[in-house]
């Protein structure tokens, strides 16, 4: 069964990265929701995509030159009337006790470095007892090998957007239980011959009805998407939901 995972939350119809983007994942039936930290000058991590706050939010500035206080001062909500703040991963973590949803953190350490990233988001995740409903990623290989190094129970997964030879085995020599590769560089047949191997496939970001109907066929492990509710709906009409 394809789980769903709601890519930034519903950002197809919601403030991308934002707690109504992730409850209304969460309301529409998602089996899981994918985010973004960054870190702050003061070393909060917080739900974010770019480095840089101008695109998403009403301030300017890179995360890192930020304190906490000064980042939530911003309006992530920028096209919609309500004002919503950049949530912090403990506002996440706190509000994913109250469901049962997966949750993909990708560490956005691939272009600023942010030391101790991994050490203070693997710290949260055992502090709200979620080891087991985590899934970290990263297009920064080294970081996935030392999250598994320090939090072997803890699901690791390198991201890719170029077609790799035989992930699979790349994937189980860095002890990662699975690949999140981008949708257009993965073939049916990879995928199959990385699920048969027990990697769990999550291609990434897949919207077309075509991709995700052929997903769904296939029974790929997930798909990561912008549009849970499309996905869902698809899934039911393909009689794929068990």
């Amino acid at each position: 069964m394809t789980q769903i995972f709601a890519h930034r939350g519903y950002s197809a119809v919601f403030a991308e990265n934002t707690m109504s983007a992730f409850v209304a994942a969460e309301k529409a039936g998602a089996d899981g929701i994918e985010l973004d930290v960054q870190v702050t000058k003061d070393g909060e991590v917080v739900v974010i995509h770019d480095e840089k706050v101008d695109r998403t939010t009403t301030g300017n500035g890179f995360v890192k030159d930020l304190t906490f206080k000064e980042i939530r001062m911003f309006n992530a909500n920028k096209k919609g009337e309500k004002k919503e703040p950049i949530p912090s991963l403990i506002e996440v973590l706190e509000w994913m006790k109250t469901n049962q949803l997966i949750c993909n953190i990708e560490l956005k350490n691939g272009i600023l470095p942010y030391e101790g990233m991994e050490e203070k988001v693997i710290k949260l995740v055992r502090e709200y007892d979620l080891s087991d409903r985590i899934v970290i990623s990263s297009f920064n290989h080294y970081s996935i090998v030392l999250s598994y190094r320090m939090a072997p129970e803890i699901e690791t997964a390198p991201l890719f957007n170029e077609r790799i030879y035989m992930p699979w085995v790349y994937a189980q020599s860095i002890r990662a239980q699975g690949i999140h590769p981008k949708f257009s560089s993965i073939t049916e047949e990879i995928i199959k011959e990385s699920m048969k191997n027990g990697i769990s496939v999550r291609p990434y970001t897949v919207n077309k009805d075509a991709d995700i109907a052929k997903l769904l066929k296939i029974n790929c492990s997930a798909l990561i998407t912008d549009d849970p509710v499309k996905a869902l709906k698809m899934k039911k009409q393909l009689g794929k939901e068990t």
